[in-house]
C-alpha cells in the first residue's frame, strides 16, 4: 500500500511534466517506492500504474528493464559488479568471484544476515576504471582489486552493524 506521503512525492514529480504526459514520471515514482520500501512489488507497480493512468505492464516493463529497481527485498548493501566485456577484460568477473567467496553467496543472493546482496550488472559507464561496482545504485567504486573489495566489504559490515 502506497502512503499519502508517497503519493504527495508522486505529485511533485508529475508536476514536472505537461499534464498529458504524467506517465513520464514513472521512473521517479518507482525510485520513490524503492527508497521507502526497499523494493518495488507487483502491488506497488499496480498502484503507480493507476496513479499515472498507464497500463500495469508498461510500469512492469520499466521495472524489469533497469537493474536499479529491486523486484524483491535486497540486503542493506546492494553490490552491482559490472561484468560487461571491458570490465571482464580487466578482471570484472574475478571481482565478482572474489565477492562471492568473501560473502559466502552466489551472484543474485543475499547474505543470511541481510547485509549484502550481490548482483552483476551491465555497463556502468566507467570502463576505464574497471573493474567497477555500484553500491546501492548510488556510489561508484573504481579499480576494485581484491584488497579494495575486502576493504569495502569490511567497512560496509562495520557501518551496517551500527
Amino acid at each position: 500500500m502506497i502512503s499519502e506521503s508517497t503519493k504527495a512525492r508522486f505529485t511533485a514529480e508529475v508536476a514536472k511534466y505537461p499534464a498529458d504526459q504524467k506517465q513520464s514520471a514513472v521512473m521517479a515514482c518507482l525510485s520513490i517506492v524503492q527508497q521507502e520500501q526497499g523494493y518495488v512489488s507487483a502491488d506497488s507497480e499496480s498502484e503507480i500504474a493507476q496513479y499515472l493512468d498507464m497500463p500495469v505492464i508498461a510500469v512492469h516493463e520499466v521495472t524489469t528493464f533497469y537493474n536499479m529497481y529491486n523486484q524483491r527485498p535486497v540486503g542493506k548493501f546492494k553490490l552491482n559488479v559490472c561484468t560487461n566485456l571491458p570490465c571482464q577484460l580487466r578482471d570484472g568477473q574475478k571481482a565478482l568471484q572474489h565477492l562471492e567467496h568473501k560473502l559466502g553467496i552466489q551472484m543474485g543472493e543475499t547474505t543470511p544476515d541481510g547485509l549484502f546482496t550481490l548482483q552483476q550488472s551491465e555497463c556502468l559507464g566507467a570502463c576505464a576504471d574497471s573493474p567497477v561496482l555500484l553500491v546501492n545504485d548510488r556510489t561508484m567504486c573504481s579499480f576494485m582489486s581484491n584488497d579494495k573489495l575486502d576493504q569495502l566489504v569490511d567497512g560496509l559490515k562495520s557501518a551496517g552493524a551500527q
